[in-house]
This record gives C-alpha cells, sequence and structure tokens, in this order.
C-alpha cells in the first residue's frame, strides 16, 4: 500500500470516527434500530428494553391471561361448561372426563381441557373457518366474566407487573369498577327523555352513594394490589413503579336508561375520585344497540359535558370496517365523537377512511389536538384490518398525534413489546417516531398538571422551568423541582426522559 493511499485511509477513518463521535445518543440509537430492522430477535430486544410510556386503551378484564383466569376460577371453586368453557356456579360434577360440568380446578389434571379453555377464552390458536375473529374475541368474555370480577387486585398486580417488565410507566385502566350498581339503578328508575329530570333522579335516587361505595372497594382493591406485589417492602415487584389510574367504563349495549346512569356515574366519579380521570363507552361498536343509540350516547355526552366541563372524555369509535356494518354507519362515528361527544382521544379509527371527507376530518383532528389509541393486534384479530389496510401511516401523515396501546392483551395473546414491533416491522417507524408516539402517550394522559413541553410540534420543547435541564443529570434544578411537584403529569414525563436517557446511553 502506498503511502498516499495509507494518508487518505487514515484520514477517512479519522473522518468517520469524528462524524461518530458527533452524532447524539438519540441518534446513535437510531442507527442501531435500522441495523436490526431485518434481524427479528435483535429488533424485539431492542424493543422489550425500549421505554415505552404509557398504555391508554387497557380493558382490565382483557388484559388478564386466561391461565391467572383459571386460577381465580379455580380459587372460587367455580365449575365450567366442558363444551363451550363457559364458566358456572357450583355445583360441580366430578373430573371424569365425560362429566358436563367438571370444576374448573380439574383442568390442571387434564391438559386437554386445560388448552381447550385457554383457547376458548383467548385468540390463542384460533384460526379463520366456522367462527370470526370478531365473535370469537368479544365470545371470550361472557366465558371468563365470573372469574375476574372477584379478582380486581391479583389482575390488577399481574397487569401493571407485566408492563413494568417491558418498561411501561404508566396505565389508565378501562373498568365497569361499580360492578353494575348504576345500571341497575337506571333499569331502576326508568327512562325520561329529558335528560336533567334524569340525572337529579339518579342523584337523589342514590347514585352518589354508588360513586362513594365505588371509591371505597376500588381503594381497597388497589392496596391489596399492593400488597401483592410486596410494594413498601425490602423487596418489591416490579410492578410498584408503574402509575395506575382508571377510565370508567361505560357499557353501551345496555338501554339507555342504564348507559346514562353509567356515563353520569362516570362524570361523577372523575370529579370527586383522583383515581378515576375520565370515562369511556365500550363493546362492540357494530352491534344493535350501540349502533342504534349511537346519536342518543353523543346527546348524553353532550349534555353532561356541559355540567362536567373539566371531565375527561375518550372514545371507541370507526372500529369498524366494511361489510361489518352498512355503509353509511362507517361515515360518521369518529367525527361525531369529536365534535358532539367531545372526545379528547380516539381509541381504534380504524375506518377513518370512510368518513365524510376523511382528510378534513383528521385535519381538525390535528388541530384539536385529538390522539388516537392505535391497537394493531386487535384491529386485526377482529376487524381483519392490517398492513396497508390499516390507516396508522395516514394519521401520521396528517399530524393527528397517535400512540400505541394493547387494548385487551391477555385475550389478544399479546403485550405492548409486540404491538411496538408489528407497527416498527408493518410501517418502517423510525426511532424518532417510535419516541414521538412514546412520548405522546404521557402528554394525552389524562393526568392531573401541566405539561413538561411548552409545545409538541414540529418537535418537543420543554418549558421555561425545565428548558435547561438534561435528563442524563442526576437532579433537575429547583425550578424545575418545584414544577413537578405541581404536575403528575410533567413527573410522569420526566421519568421518561430519564428512562431514554438512560437507554440510548446503550448505543
Amino acid at each position: 500500500m502506498t503511502l498516499t493511499r495509507i494518508i487518505r485511509r487514515s484520514v477517512i477513518l479519522l473522518l468517520l470516527s469524528a462524524l461518530a463521535a458527533a452524532q447524539t445518543p438519540e441518534q446513535k440509537t437510531a442507527r442501531y434500530l435500522d441495523s436490526v430492522r431485518k434481524q427479528p430477535s435483535l429488533l424485539l430486544a431492542f424493543l422489550d428494553d425500549m421505554p415505552k410510556g404509557g398504555d391508554l386503551h387497557n380493558h382490565l378484564d382483557g388484559a388478564i391471561y386466561g391461565e391467572d383466569l383459571i386460577d381465580f376460577a379455580a380459587s372460587d371453586n367455580f365449575c365450567v361448561d366442558r363444551t363451550t368453557s363457559r364458566l358456572l356456579a357450583p355445583p360441580c360434577d366430578s373430573c371424569e372426563k365425560y362429566t358436563a360440568k367438571p370444576a374448573i380446578r380439574c383442568a390442571y389434571d387434564d391438559h386437554v381441557l386445560y388448552n381447550q379453555i385457554i383457547d376458548a377464552w383467548s385468540m390463542r390458536n384460533w384460526r379463520p373457518g366456522d367462527e370470526s375473529g370478531h365473535d370469537h374475541f368479544f365470545a371470550t368474555f361472557d366465558k371468563f366474566s365470573l372469574a375476574s370480577h372477584g379478582h380486581v387486585a391479583e389482575a390488577t398486580a399481574s397487569v401493571i407487573n407485566r408492563a413494568a417488565r417491558e418498561h411501561v410507566e404508566y396505565i389508565e385502566f378501562m373498568h365497569t369498577a361499580d360492578g353494575g350498581a348504576s345500571a341497575e339503578l337506571g333499569m331502576k328508575l326508568g327512562w325520561d327523555s329529558d335528560f336533567a329530570k334524569m340525572r337529579d333522579r339518579l342523584l337523589a335516587g342514590g347514585l352518589k352513594e354508588i360513586a362513594g361505595a365505588t371509591s371505597k372497594t376500588l381503594a381497597e382493591d388497589e392496596t391489596r394490589a399492593r400488597t401483592e406485589l410486596k410494594c413498601g417492602t425490602a423487596n418489591p415487584e416490579p410492578g410498584c413503579n408503574v402509575t395506575v389510574r382508571y377510565i370508567y367504563q361505560v357499557l353501551r349495549g345496555l338501554p339507555q336508561e342504564a348507559v346514562f346512569a353509567q356515563i353520569l356515574l362516570g362524570f361523577e366519579l372523575a370529579s370527586s375520585d383522583p383515581h378515576f380521570v375520565g370515562l369511556n363507552l365500550v363493546m362492540p361498536e357494530d352491534w344493535y344497540v350501540p349502533l342504534h343509540d349511537f346519536n342518543q350516547h353523543m346527546a348524553m355526552l353532550d349534555y353532561l359535558h356541559g355540567l362536567y366541563p373539566k371531565v375527561h372524555i375518550s372514545l371507541h369509535a370507526g372500529e369498524l370496517a366494511a361489510g361489518l356494518v352498512k355503509p353509511e354507519d362507517l361515515t360518521f362515528h369518529i367525527r361525531a365523537s369529536v365534535e358532539r361527544g367531545h372526545a379528547e382521544r380516539i381509541g381504534h379509527g380504524v375506518d377513518v377512511m370512510l368518513e365524510k371527507d376523511p382528510a378534513g376530518l383528521m385535519k381538525e383532528m390535528a388541530a384539536r389536538n385529538v390522539l388516537v389509541e392505535i391497537n394493531l393486534t386487535s384491529n386485526d384479530q377482529i376487524l381483519g384490518v392490517s398492513g396497508d389496510d390499516h390507516p396508522l401511516p395516514v394519521y401520521l401523515k396528517y399530524g393527528v398525534p397517535v400512540a400505541i396501546s394493547t387494548d385487551d392483551e391477555g385475550v389478544a395473546r399479546s403485550d405492548m413489546t409486540h404491538e411496538y414491533l408489528r407497527a416498527v416491522e408493518g410501517y418502517a417507524l423510525s426511532y424518532a417516531e417510535l419516541k414521538r408516539m412514546t412520548r405522546q402517550s404521557l402528554e394525552h394522559s389524562f393526568l392531573p398538571g401541566a405539561s413538561l413541553w411548552a409545545e409538541t410540534k414540529p418537535a418537543f420543547r420543554p418549558v421555561a422551568a425545565c428548558a435547561a435541564e438534561n435528563a442524563a443529570t442526576e437532579k433537575p434544578s429547583a425550578g424545575c423541582e418545584r414544577f413537578f411537584a405541581a404536575s403528575g403529569r410533567a413527573r410522569e414525563q420526566w421519568k421518561l426522559e430519564k428512562e431514554f436517557a438512560e437507554f440510548e446511553k446503550k448505543f
């Protein structure tokens, strides 16, 4: 090799070294992600270790894995229908192979029955055929619901422990925490189309007491969950570090008097109990009552929002696909949820391109800063919508904020890491896009207090009190500390920034 070539090569190496040294930790992390995109094992490991912020769309009942549900049911001495895998109340038959109603604990010694139950209570081993993914998915809840009702504390502990291990720091659980008491009250008092009179009758008839009892029960469940996780001891479980809040879950498939009572309870709880940060309407959007009463539900929300303007609302909308309902039912649910239902976040939003003026709608959502909770696995399993058919890239194109979430991870047999994996593999997302989504999960959380970010578009810029802070340093300034003390949201956001700083040091 000539001296000239040696010198040239040395200069090139020096320049490359200088360029590498000049890169920020974030840029180096982005380069690493690009280097492992086509290596699934390394990509999965990267995403498992990456901070994931908040899970904003998580149904507590649907988040429980079937193995835990079997344990819950066995501890309560429930039986199981051997044909349908539906839980039944005792007395039970013996464990003989051909009994119709064995005790569910029999499944521990019968691997065929055990596996049959897990498959019936989840999407495991489901294959297209006699039953659609949509029908199999939603049928699971009626089969295992007896097990989940009495084990809220254990379920919470299990789910948040899993979340902590994959670096999720905040969860908003959708939870019908009153056990249906408000719906029963609504049915007992009957319907009144005058919303003001209906509200007065409910509040005078016992709804305030239901709210108080619900808060008490939830506080007890939280205490038991923390005990289960050994929080405050020398050996706490990882879940102790996850912040949990609740979205009151309204069952929109019930009669209108029950739905109004539940919506009102959601507003009352979110106004009086800091554990509850908002409300949401659930149950399949394509079922008859949710479709038939959709406009009525929006009118209820509109009226009660006027009385409780500070209560946060997130709504399931657009969890539909062509052929599932009539074409006209695909054209307005997302827009109505934003404009009339006052939704600050939309769950799913899959059929947005079938809405009237979809481009105009997405521009409006971007302007209003309405986030879409993206649930890739359940959208695939329930609606058969994935890949290029999913609107995630279109939302990104129009500047609509999005965040990855799990929906019903136990039923779906997924978790947050694999939701991110689907997003990266399906849409070639950059590290910057992943980081933006993760930050947006906390920016659009319903935690109280001011945001850490003075602006988020085009880039995240911190508020003046924390403008000079570096998340990689040990301690923020006194002014920034005072800002955090007044804001639960900002504290979680700062925690995420510190986790990102630690994560990016590895690359």
